[in-house]
């Protein structure tokens, strides 16, 4: 027996689970990139808001070429599990926002009409830094924003609003970009103006694109994790979640129509999100980045791992607590010190199984504003950051294939720069003022020295 709308009254006793009317929800939310993340952290919110008494915030998932999703979600009628999962206990809860889920590349005119549908007035993204299609100066690599990506569907569905005389919507980004509602926006005027000049006023006057900054780990679900769901749900759920008791999500309060009250779930709503997204790019990014690619280097596979290893551990607390926090602008009451604290406790987390491998995917998107913002900030006050470089080194040695098949949008140009180049000169060929990744951070001879070092 398989999680349904027909065997949700089966469930045993004490699972939690949502107490509104699903077939009473119009749908509200078109969500491109359902995948793991967006099922435990905005999916579980708005299921909690609709559970609060707001109405018509269901969510159409839209999964941009894998079936995969759809396949474990539609014959669930959307319905899956979000496991909240620490060292000594565990918190199960079914969730009911999600509605369908769309697969864009053979559903297109579907993703275009759930779009375009007058109830909607939010669609979100968590379609990965690779998703929104940036050339290496993070403007829009135009031959990469063709069919399959975001682009051409979102163009649609505005063009069809307009044309019927609809509001615009709030597009939300949740994806791990500094300024992500800032590059969405510009992202998608660049798109229009080269493919529908006319529709670019509109956007601008009807449309909004909130910065937001999202928080919360969700690793990769493996068949011990469905058979353990199983078992408490007493039915299978294909699509259940794990994910850690910590959630965080601040949104900048400026929406181009009605949303629903997040806030009443935990999610904060403030005028500026720079500072918090700023600390989780450079400190918990940063450091996971930094787990990965030394952890995987050292032959580890989880970061709990990783960062219960004393060569490594120490590093991650420089790169943390020296090198990223002091760059930081901290709001009022942020406090950056405590924030590493958690930090450190999350990544330790023996229950979540966090894969290295998962973390270490596309980081040419990665890295960019997860280090080299740092390592700017320092350089231009004399400084160096020694636990970034280690991690740098460790990346090099990555995207050469010590730890096998690279997973990266670059990673054939990536690869032949860390072949061609020797151990002293591969870190001005990928990030000076040439390289493939070139930024305001410029490796001097120290910097390439240090790294040098590493690579042996």
């Amino acid at each position: 027996m398989r999680l349904s709308a027909a065997t949700l009254d089966r469930l045993p006793g004490g699972i939690a689970r949502f107490a509104y009317d699903r077939a009473a929800q119009a749908v509200g939310i078109v969500h491109f990139g359902i995948g793991a993340f967006h099922r435990a952290h905005q999916a579980w919110y708005t299921d909690r808001a609709m559970d609060a008494g707001d109405r018509d915030w269901g969510i159409a998932g839209v999964s941009l070429r894998s079936p995969d999703v759809a396949e474990q979600l539609n014959p669930q009628d959307g319905l899956y599990s979000v496991v909240e999962r620490s060292a000594d206990e565990e918190h199960l809860r079914v969730i009911g926002a999600v509605r369908s889920v769309i697969v864009a590349n053979t559903a297109s005119e579907r993703v275009v009409a759930a779009f375009a549908a007058p109830a909607t007035r939010i669609a979100s993204l968590t379609v990965t830094e690779k998703g929104y299609c940036r050339a290496a100066d993070g403007s829009l690599d135009a031959q990469l924003a063709g069919r399959g990506t975001i682009y051409p569907l979102i163009a649609e569905g505005l063009r069809r609003r307009r044309d019927a005389g609809l509001p615009g919507v709030t597009l939300l980004c949740c994806d791990n970009l500094s300024g992500n509602g800032r590059q969405l926006d510009r992202l998608l005027r660049d798109y229009l103006d080269r493919h529908d000049p006319a529709l670019v006023s509109w956007f601008a006057a009807e449309c909004a694109c909130p910065s937001t900054m999202v928080d919360r780990i969700a690793p990769a679900v493996d068949d011990a994790d469905r058979a353990a769901v199983a078992a408490r749900l007493g039915m299978e759920d294909r699509g259940a979640v794990v994910t850690e008791p910590f959630s965080q999500w601040v949104i900048e309060d400026r929406f181009a129509g009605p949303r629903p009250r997040w806030e009443a779930v935990g999610a904060t709503l403030v005028d500026s999100v720079e500072p918090y997204e700023t600390a989780k790019l450079r400190m918990l990014n940063g450091a996971h980045s930094a787990l990965a690619y030394i952890g995987l280097g050292r032959g580890h596979a989880f970061v709990h791992q990783a960062v219960a290893d004393p060569a490594i551990r120490p590093i991650i607390e420089r790169l943390m607590r020296a090198e990223a926090a002091p760059t930081i602008a901290a709001a009022p009451g942020q406090d950056l010190d405590r924030y590493a604290d958690d930090l450190l406790a999350r990544f330790a987390n023996p229950s979540l199984n966090h894969r290295l491998a998962q973390i270490a995917m596309d980081g040419s998107q990665k890295i960019p504003p997860r280090w080299l913002e740092t390592l700017a900030w320092h350089q231009a006050r004399g400084a160096y950051c020694p636990a970034i470089l280690n991690g740098l080194a460790a990346w090099i040695r990555h995207i050469g294939g010590d730890a096998g098949e690279v997973s990266d949008p670059w990673a054939a140009r990536l690869a032949e720069v860390a072949t061609r180049c020797d151990r002293h000169s591969v870190l001005n060929a990928l990030f000076g003022p040439a390289g493939l990744l070139a930024s305001r951070w410029r490796p001097d001879p120290v910097d390439s020295a240090l790294v040098a070092e590493k690579l042996g």
